[in-house]
């Protein structure tokens, strides 16, 4: 069964946001103190200046069960937001090709081009070259600076509609000076929820309509998160009073970072302590509660949504991307694909930020479970720390007896 809900295309959607926006993507000389208020002032400007503006309807669509799904000419199977990408496979330094210059508006949206640089050609330049370089690094993939099949394959993924890199920087693999097993990054300053901002707070756009099932969705996905810290999330009622907002918006929504249609950029987060959580109302979303397997179904693009909330949460708490593939915090997501248990990576990044859950064993047992029982560096010191104390301990107990 399929239910249509209200999503909207805000038409002026105030200049504040756009501020907004500003800071909260590019800061880098703002106390932490100052940065919060400033940050909740606008939110709580943002949100009033939304309440009154006239909206347009858009409708959403969401799917409660894969066999609620419809066949694939019925969805945005046949649309991608980046499918003339395509095209541009084996181009290379010196070619002039028509279709560059909207693969380095691509590439300058998620930070690998200088936002400074906006008079693109269609001319494989070694800005281009570069650009490439640095993606296929931190996507894992062969490093050629070349538009070859394997790059090309993730660029076309829909995804998180967050920067990989942030004026210039990286901490996914590209910002690595040396090979290490955690691949979790943060925010430039990284930024946190306060310590005393322990109880969390989140309201959904009222204007959205949406459905219990579909809120249950966003429950679940904060869920994951409080297993593994300290945090609790509760729903609240009233937008002013929420620490974070979340809403289903389409296209230009005015915070800067437009939506592009269907399987192209999916949500976006703002960082600590904004919490602006807005989700693409273009995708069709399956919010199935039932346990399926990772994989939905074998060719789709059908959003799997609680996938999505996991990761933008992610970034609601202050993790940045991560290189590793089976990571939440990847920045990537196939149409069809189900992935919303917390990698190891999530954890120990997530934890580095808020330390773990006081209940209970912070949800790493269940990691190496999972990751087949690999140790991270931070376990591998762990151990080394212990085995000396142990040797140490009995070096001097021998010492004690013998003399």
């Amino acid at each position: 069964m399929s239910r249509v809900t209200t999503t909207y295309r805000v038409e002026n959607y105030a200049t504040a946001l756009c501020v907004f926006n500003f800071i909260a993507h590019r800061r880098r000389f703002i106390s932490v103190s100052a940065f919060s208020m400033k940050m909740r002032f606008l939110q709580l400007l943002t949100i009033l200046s939304f309440l009154l503006l006239i909206v347009k309807p858009i409708s959403a669509k969401f799917y409660t069960n894969i066999s609620s799904v419809p066949p694939l000419q019925f969805l945005n199977a046949s649309r991608s937001a980046w499918e003339t990408f395509g095209k541009l496979a084996g181009c290379h330094v010196g070619e002039k090709v028509d279709g560059l210059s909207k693969l380095k508006h691509y590439f300058r949206r998620f930070g690998y081009i200088s936002t400074a640089v906006d008079n693109f050609t269609d001319d494989f330049d070694d800005v281009l070259q570069s650009a490439i370089s640095t993606y296929q690094k931190n996507f894992n993939i062969k490093v050629t600076g070349k538009l070859d099949a394997s790059t090309l394959r993730q660029i076309v993924k829909p995804r998180c509609g967050n920067p990989d890199m942030i004026d210039g920087t990286s901490e996914m693999n590209a910002g690595k000076k040396f090979r290490t097993t955690e691949r979790y990054s943060f925010f430039p300053g990284k930024p946190r929820w306060p310590n005393r901002k322990r109880d969390l707070s989140y309201a959904f756009v009222p204007q959205n309509n949406l459905t219990d099932e579909v809120k249950r969705v966003f429950a679940r996905a904060f869920t994951r998160w409080a297993e593994v810290t300290p945090l609790n999330f509760t729903r609240s009622e009233s937008l002013v009073d929420a620490d974070i907002v979340i809403g289903f918006f389409t296209g230009e929504h005015g915070d800067g970072e437009p939506f592009d249609g269907a399987m192209g950029t999916l949500a976006h987060a703002s960082s600590p302590p904004t919490g602006m959580f807005h989700l693409d109302g273009d995708e069709d979303w399956l919010i199935s509660e039932t346990k399926i397997s990772r994989r939905i179904l074998p060719v789709t693009s059908v959003v799997d949504l609680e996938s999505v909330a996991v990761h933008e949460i992610g970034h609601l708490l202050g993790l940045g991307h991560s290189s590793v593939e089976d990571a939440i915090m990847y920045p990537a997501i196939s149409g069809g694909d189900r992935k919303v248990e917390l990698a190891r990576d999530d954890i120990e990044g997530i934890q580095v930020l808020y330390g773990g859950n006081p209940n209970g064993d912070g949800g790493l047992q269940t990691s190496r479970q999972t990751s087949g029982g690999a140790e991270s560096g931070v376990d591998w010191i762990r151990r080394w720390r212990g085995l000396v104390f142990s040797l140490s301990s009995i070096a001097t107990c021998i010492f004690l007896i013998c003399f």
